[in-house]
């Protein structure tokens, strides 16, 4: 092992490079230390200004940060530990784990700000293990990379990457073959679900009940993964993250690149999302032409388009080789619809071959598009606007309203009067951040997902009212909630300035009892809970209750995340259906 400085400069050597290390951690310096899947970021957890100068320098500003831990007794000491959490923890896979915080867990508020959760694991390696012994204490330890960007991988490329960021390096001599992020993982109703599928998981494929055509998914664009099938094996890759740098494509391609020599595949197809303007999708289309000498072995492979939310329930059904028909509940931020809308609050009737869309969301209009995913005010005057018209323009007494200055209410008043730049989105996930602005929780935020997991965090567990979220014909669309007399209650409860812990969980409730009326108007007995909004373990587990208190088998997804890291997946078996059908397997 060696401690160099952040110009690459040899500091110590071996054993007085690990002391050396130790005293910097101890002293509040950032420290990138080298592992088998890449570089971590790791700080002292309890020391505030050290974990802000982190987040400063990192330009990762709100979102929970990994802690790593000596052993199990101090992870005790900062969580609550049930049994079958102590055995994932010390497993092989040594993954990251969301466990309860104790009340005044001795870590510093900026670990994990506004969370009742806190992430934890103990060491993987060799050297990490050497470091914690030394310190003796919980430390952040996050991914070795500036924000959106591949962690590093190789000391040259760790310390012209992440010299802004760290004080010193310590490295070993053990090259890095393949990058892999760590595994979050969670106990769902009491049995471990994954959030994020890479070092541990990533190898391990999900089997099929029968063979397929070799064929290569693409995935999305968000949390990424790439599938590729051999025979009755689904191979799904590591977290990529989200493809929209540079790095990222290069990662992406590295990636197919390492998959198809691996097991010497040529694909008979591409599987990709329907959204034209995916990176991957187009990357898809470029490998037939532009990119035909690059990618020799993909060069005649037929495309396959695969909408988002059937992607979602064929993952569900295909990790669990699950035969026949299900009601997908597939919530989500935004996938490109069949019709070219952007749906996300969708619940799909049917399996990898064909689905029917039964029931959505009611749709409303998302003034400035993808603005609207950093700014949930946006998606909460487009609810105001819907219920009120212009004069939402003047509720300032409302958190997002007040939140705009009136030359901002102005110029989205005219997005949601004409339509422009306001596309209609059916959208789950734009609803729940509409919700936690109105409460005035987050009028913007850092990273996918901040308002929701807010929202969640303060509902009162122990409440079981709910309220009214009506279902209504859609004609085509079959069925529709309709959100409007939930937000009036919600306004009506604010206005009355009742407690933010009992709003958030009347919210929870209405959609739990929701997704019981439309199976029960369906009539399949079983239902797959899948897709972003189901990361919310709140809402899974109000509405797996209720489901199976009414007579209903519920499917969770397990080794695959029910976000769009397990898109892949479900584009294989959606492909292999198609394909099947034609008489073409």
């Amino acid at each position: 092992m060696t401690l160099r400085d952040r110009h690459g400069v040899t500091l110590a050597t071996e054993s007085a490079a690990l002391g050396q290390a130790a005293r910097a951690v101890r002293g509040g310096r950032i420290m990138a230390l080298e592992g088998p899947g890449g570089f971590l970021l790791v700080v002292d957890a309890r020391n505030a200004e050290a974990v802000a100068r982190l987040r400063n320098r990192k330009q990762h500003y709100e979102k929970p940060l990994a802690l790593m831990v000596p052993d199990v007794a101090v992870a005790k000491a900062l969580c609550f530990l049930p049994e079958a959490a102590e055995d994932l923890l010390r497993s092989p896979e040594a993954p990251i784990l969301l466990l309860e915080r104790r009340p005044n867990a001795p870590v510093a508020t900026g670990v994990a700000p506004g969370s009742p959760d806190l992430g934890v694991m103990l060491p993987r390696a060799s050297l990490h293990r050497l470091l914690m012994e030394e310190v003796g204490f919980p430390v952040v330890a996050t991914s070795g990379n500036p924000s959106g960007e591949p962690i590093a991988t190789s000391d040259r490329e760790a310390i012209g990457r992440l010299s802004g960021i760290a004080d010193s390096f310590l490295v070993q001599d053990r090259p890095i073959d393949r990058p892999a992020d760590d595994s979050v993982v969670r106990l769902l109703e009491g049995a471990p679900q994954v959030l994020r599928r890479a070092r541990g998981f990533a190898a391990l494929p999900v089997v099929l009940e029968r063979p397929v055509p070799t064929l290569l998914a693409v995935g999305a664009r968000l949390e990424n993964t790439v599938g590729l099938a051999v025979g009755e094996r689904v191979f799904v890759s590591r977290h990529l993250g989200d493809m929209e740098t540079h790095n990222a494509q290069v990662g992406f391609e590295r990636t197919i690149r390492n998959a198809l020599d691996r097991h010497a595949a040529v694909p008979e197809a591409i599987v990709h999302d329907l959204h034209p303007d995916y990176p991957s999708s187009r990357w898809a289309r470029a490998v037939g032409c532009e990119l035909r000498d690059l990618w020799p072995e993909l060069a005649d492979a037929q495309l396959i388009g695969v909408q988002h939310h059937h992607a979602h329930l064929a993952s569900c059904l295909a990790e669990g080789s699950v035969r026949g028909p299900a009601l997908g509940v597939t919530w989500d931020g935004a996938g490109y619809g069949t019709d070219g809308s952007v749906w996300g609050g969708e619940m799909l009737h049917g399996d990898a071959t064909s689905f029917r869309r039964v029931a959505r969301l009611r749709p409303f209009r998302l003034p400035g598009g993808e603005a609207a995913v950093k700014q949930p005010r946006r998606s909460a005057l487009a609810l105001l606007w819907e219920l009120e018209g212009e004069n939402a323009l003047e509720r300032g007494d409302l958190a997002p309203v007040a939140a705009f200055t009136s030359f901002e209410r102005r110029v989205l008043g005219r997005m949601l009067s004409g339509g422009f730049q306001a596309p209609k989105t059916t959208s789950a996930g734009r609803l729940f951040d509409a919700v936690a602005s109105l409460l005035g929780l987050h009028q913007r935020i850092h990273f996918e997902g901040q308002a929701a997991m807010a929202l969640e965090a303060i509902a009162d567990r122990a409440t079981d009212d709910a309220y009214p979220l009506p279902l209504r014909a859609a004609g085509e669309a079959g069925l529709e909630l309709d959100w409007r007399p939930l937000i009036e209650a919600i306004l009506e409860s604010c206005r009355r300035k009742e407690a933010l812990e009992l709003v958030s969980a009347r919210f929870h409730n209405a959609l739990a009892a929701a997704i019981v009326r439309v199976a029960r108007r369906i009539g399949e007995p079983r239902v797959a809970l899948t897709g972003g909004c189901f990361q919310n373990r709140l809402l899974s587990e109000r509405a797996a209750r209720l489901l199976r208190r009414a007579g209903f088998e519920v499917l969770h997804q397990r080794q695959m995340p029910p976000g769009d890291g397990g898109i892949s997946l479900g584009q294989i078996a959606v492909a292999a259906a198609r394909l099947s059908a034609n008489g073409e397997v």
